[in-house]
């Protein structure tokens, strides 16, 4: 967790550096996560069926040319899964909730498009489980976060977000896809692997600045 602290002070620091800028926006940010979770393991794959989330948070918007922006944030995010197994006459179904603190690192061009500007952006993100729930079989219990067997998933999470959306006068309407880089399968075996994949749709308002 050390790492998504970290980060968070920096971004704080930034944006407590920079307040005093004119070219510096801040605002909240909140939307709807469509998240799954690929499974593998022992040449076994599962295919994940869409679990709804959600997220919100701050963000911050540092002007760096007349096209080019910055855009951290720190954000609350539930993610997660559902899936379905079947096998041996059996079926059953399986869902997987973590939360996370996430901090998206954005790169934003922004262009003027009659009353609206369009937006591309990308960038990195990196998100700490905090919290969630795994059920299975009609019972419910708390994700264990950690590297052992013991574990149900490693907590650190590092990924890269690319997206389009529109910006109406402070008001920003984005769609993004979040492509998860890390194994979060936890514990020693190497055939086993867990990635997030998310389609995010926000709405965000930021204020200040010109």
């Amino acid at each position: 967790m050390k790492t998504i602290l970290k980060l968070s002070l920096v971004i704080c620091l930034m944006m407590a550096v920079l307040s005093t800028q004119a070219q510096v926006k801040f605002g909240l940010k909140g939307g709807v996560n469509l998240a799954k979770m690929t499974l593998k393991s022992s040449g076994m794959s599962i295919d994940p069926k869409t679990l709804v989330g959600y997220h919100f948070g701050i963000v911050s918007e540092f002007k760096l040319s007349d096209n080019f922006y910055l855009q951290p944030g720190i954000l609350y995010s539930a993610k997660g899964s559902k899936y379905s197994i079947s096998g041996d006459g059996e079926s059953f179904e399986m869902s997987i909730k973590p939360s996370y603190i996430e901090v998206p690192i954005n790169a934003l061009y922004k262009l003027d498009v009659s009353a609206a500007k369009l937006l591309i952006f990308a960038g990195p993100y990196f998100a700490y489980g905090i919290s969630g729930k795994y059920e299975s079989s009609g019972q419910s219990q708390d994700i264990k976060f950690g590297t052992s067997d013991q574990d149900d998933m490693k907590p650190l999470d590092i990924g890269i977000n690319i997206g389009v959306g529109a910006d109406f006068k402070g008001f920003e309407i984005t769609a993004q896809y979040g492509i998860g880089l890390t194994n979060l399968a936890a514990g020693a075996s190497g055939d086993t692997e867990m990635k997030t994949k998310t389609i995010g749709i926000s709405v965000a308002y930021l204020f200040g600045g010109k």
